[in-house]
């Protein structure tokens, strides 16, 4: 097999991540590394080993790279996926692809135009337990899906930086509410609800010092599909999500994995009767992601099915809605 050249775009926490991830992938392999500095970008090229290093510009010349990641602040996101795009390459970006639905609708927009993958990484979205989940609520094994409550939330260790700093799009909502807001939207249109109705119904959190959201909840209406959702970067919070059916209960406590491995167990409550374990196998899940995206890119698609261009919109309408209520 000819595995596909990766350019990873930033020199971050998220981005060594994604890069031992990229070890476990079946399709790729880490060839390029790219910072502002091109000094922090050979420096963390030796660190990883990429076989090449530059500046962002640098790095969307070349010929040899194949699929780029980004995994730099949420502010710089869409500037260098339609940079990307633009010089023909596949695009995996940390979530959220954009800051704003305006963003948001422009990447997708180009990703179209140019014809290649472009792909939010919403990691617990890729694996088996992900593609189980998804069938037991299309296929009415849960009944009519009624509720779905989902949370996040971790205690930041300083109340600096980005987190906090609204110039980089900091807060709760777009850093890790986005990971409940997308399991609402990917449970309802897993149910057969039109995504395009979401609309948060009410709202509530806590503006720090800073001037971010540190702590927020909402309630979602998407079809006859009510979601609860609640994230933190001040305070912990469960990881855990339950779906709720007219015949059926599915609770996974460890909803969104990490970035090591995915979950791969729940429990199935059916009313009136039994319990039962949902076990899939578990994965690598930056990995299972990359290898979506090349998927893709060898399929001659835009999309993948994990995380389709109609639940990112969503997703984003929710994340501005949400952001929005509180001011």
């Amino acid at each position: 097999m000819t595995y596909a050249q990766w350019a990873v775009l930033g020199a971050g926490a998220i981005s060594s991540d994604f890069i031992e991830g990229l070890r476990h992938s079946k399709t790729g392999r880490l060839h390029a590394v790219a910072a502002r500095d091109a000094e922090r970008a050979r420096e963390f090229a030796g660190v990883h080993g990429a076989d090449v290093s530059g500046t962002y510009d640098q790095i969307l010349a070349r010929d040899d790279v194949d699929a780029v990641y980004v995994g730099t602040v949420h502010t710089t996101h869409v500037d260098l996926v339609l940079a990307a795009l633009a010089a023909g390459k596949a695009v995996l970006c940390e979530k959220p692809l954009g800051v704003d639905v305006e963003q948001t609708d422009a990447a997708l927009a180009a990703a179209a135009a140019a014809g290649l993958p472009l792909v939010e990484a919403f990691k617990y979205r890729f694996g088996p337990f992900p593609d189980r989940m998804r069938e037991l609520v299309a296929t009415g094994a849960l009944g009519e899906i009624g509720r779905v409550e989902s949370s996040i939330g971790f205690d930041a260790p300083t109340r600096s930086g980005r987190l906090f700093d609204p110039a980089t799009a900091g807060g709760a909502i777009l850093d890790a509410g986005c990971y409940p807001v997308s399991l609402a939207v990917g449970v309802a249109a897993w149910a057969g609800e039109d995504v395009a109705s979401a609309r948060i119904v009410s709202a509530e959190g806590a503006i720090g010092a800073t001037g971010v959201d540190e702590v927020a909840s909402a309630v979602i209406e998407i079809g006859a599909v009510t979601a609860r959702v609640r994230t933190a970067i001040t305070e912990q919070l469960p990881r855990v999500a339950t779906i709720i059916g007219s015949s059926a209960v599915l609770e996974v406590p460890n909803v969104w994995g990490s970035r090591i491995e995915s979950t791969g167990i729940a429990t199935l409550h059916r009313t009136g009767g039994a319990s039962e374990q949902v076990e899939t196998q578990t994965v690598q899940p930056m990995g299972a992601e990359a290898d979506a995206v090349i998927l893709a890119l060898r399929e001659g698609r835009s999309e993948v099915p994990e995380m389709p261009w109609v639940q990112t919109r969503a997703t984003a309408r929710l994340l501005a809605q949400w952001r929005r209520a509180l001011g």
